[in-house]
């Protein structure tokens, strides 16, 4: 066995060496001084120090596509692309759970907290790199198993609980479905790895209910309607910085892993898997935009307002072209910063006053100006509207899918953007409208949500500001 091999797979040795310095670190620490203030300091920065040195050093993509293991691990520049926006999501997920692991309850469990949801990253990384079955379903469950640990993370409250058991037993579901088709697949083809199978993908029942099974199994993943029942209760109940992880970091993985399987292994049945797009998204966008109107606990609203987005994502995978896999990195990128922020404000409001419905956000601007402020541009990205990141995302989703022929599908989109738009403006109308008599009270943030928080700001602005200019020289020119 040529060992030079595991060269390539330098991003992710370099996050296991992430999670064994943080493991290390917190095994050794004594239980007396972990309650205080500088151990604690230290068990929160470590992680992000560690996160930020790792997507420095590795933000960088290749050249060429390269494989190893026999073509078990395949490697792309764009992947590098994707695991660096994993990354940064990462660290914004760790920069605003800093208040919520001071508490006592929680606070014994910081290390388990770091390696359980670098354990997930380390999963997605795998699953992004595969390019045989065996090892995207590891990688998967290796992303699955400890997710369920983080929902269920604040143990002494029975929502996480419930959380918890709700995600470990619909995601058992999920991975028994997709662990079926990819039976079938290789009962019918022979061989499991990516680059041979779409030689041997004829169309066959067999392989048309493998796929059924596999996009079942990979649905849940995305909360795509109909396998998104879990979502709004998992999402409520869960830890809200465990909430933004899994609305962001792993709904992206998950995107950018279907798109290039889809790509790679389905494409002879690339018009069987598109009308199942077609149809998927429609319902998605739709009944998600129609059930977030309804909600009046914010963890809720942001649940179905996932369950839309994911929808959104789906529009840059049905084109299976170049141009919407750029889209998809893209729009990953710009949820990110947008869906986190809105998350962060929501951890730290609930840390200092305990509410997470949307009325009890009435008056917020006159006591916190700057937590609304931020999650009014959160939420206008969100919606599309300019000239934030958030609209260009879309108009570049909308751009792939109408030129890969999809016009209808694309007006269905736009006409939901509008009743989005609705309800993200239902919170803003909470904060700077809607009287309330007790409010929430003024309160500082912690030093790493405000880091976190500041990220966010710069990557909804400055994200939309160099797609203007990325616009305007890509039609005019400009001599370039």
């Amino acid at each position: 066995m040529d060992y030079s091999q595991f060269l390539y797979m330098k991003e992710e040795l370099s996050l296991i060496a992430v999670i064994l310095i943080i493991f290390v670190v917190d095994l050794f620490l004594k239980p007396g001084k972990r309650q205080e203030a500088g151990q604690a300091r230290f068990a929160i920065v470590l992680p992000i120090f560690l996160m930020t040195i790792h997507t420095l050093i590795n933000i960088i993509p290749g050249t060429g596509n390269v494989q190893a293991f026999g073509g078990m691990y395949q490697y792309a520049p764009m992947q590098t692309i994707v695991k660096a926006v994993l990354n940064i999501g990462t660290i914004i997920v760790l920069l605003m759970s800093s208040q919520w692991l001071k508490r006592k309850d929680v606070s014994i469990n910081r290390g388990e907290y770091s390696v359980l949801l670098l354990s997930t990253l380390l999963g997605m990384y795998f699953m992004i790199s595969a390019g045989h079955f065996l090892m995207f379903f590891i990688g998967l469950e290796t992303a699955s198993i400890p997710m369920a640990a983080l929902a269920a993370f604040d143990k002494y409250r029975y929502e996480s609980a419930e959380a918890g058991a709700k995600y470990i037993l619909t995601a058992m579901f999920s991975s028994a479905l997709l662990l079926f088709g990819l039976s079938l697949i290789y009962g019918t083809c022979g061989t499991l790895y990516f680059d041979d199978l779409s030689h041997h993908i004829n169309g066959s029942m067999l392989q048309i209910a493998a796929f059924v099974l596999f996009f079942a199994g990979m649905g849940f993943k995305l909360s795509l309607v109909p396998f998104h029942l879990w979502t709004a209760d998992v999402y409520e109940g869960s830890p809200t910085p465990v909430t933004g992880y899994l609305s962001v970091v792993s709904k992206g993985s998950a995107a950018f892993v279907l798109m290039t399987i889809l790509i790679k292994v389905f494409v002879p049945l690339i018009a069987d898997w598109q009308e199942v797009l077609f149809w998927i998204i429609i319902v998605s966008i739709t009944l998600a935009n129609i059930f977030a109107v309804r909600q009046k606990n914010i963890k809720r609203l942001m649940a179905f307002s996932s369950i839309s987005q994911a929808g959104y994502i789906m529009l840059a995978v049905i084109t299976g072209s170049a141009i919407g896999m750029t889209s998809l990195v893209f729009y990953i990128l710009v949820y990110t910063v947008a869906n986190l922020a809105i998350f962060a404000i929501i951890t730290v409001i609930e840390q200092n006053s305990g509410k997470v419905s949307i009325n009890d956000y009435a008056g917020l601007y006159k006591t916190n100006p700057k937590l609304s402020f931020i999650m009014t541009l959160a939420l206008f990205s969100l919606g599309g509207i300019p000239p934030f990141a958030g609209f260009f995302s879309k108009f570049f989703i909308f751009m792939a899918a109408f030129k890969a022929g999809f016009e209808l599908l694309v007006f269905i989109a736009v006409v939901n953007t509008i009743i989005s738009l609705y309800y993200y403006l239902l919170i803003v109308k909470a904060m700077y409208i809607t009287p309330s008599d007790e409010p929430i009270p003024t309160f500082k943030s912690d030093c790493s949500t405000r880091v976190g928080l500041t990220i966010c700001l710069v990557g909804i602005i400055g994200l939309g500001i160099a797609s203007i200019v990325y616009q305007t020289i890509y039609q005019y020119g400009f001599g370039l």
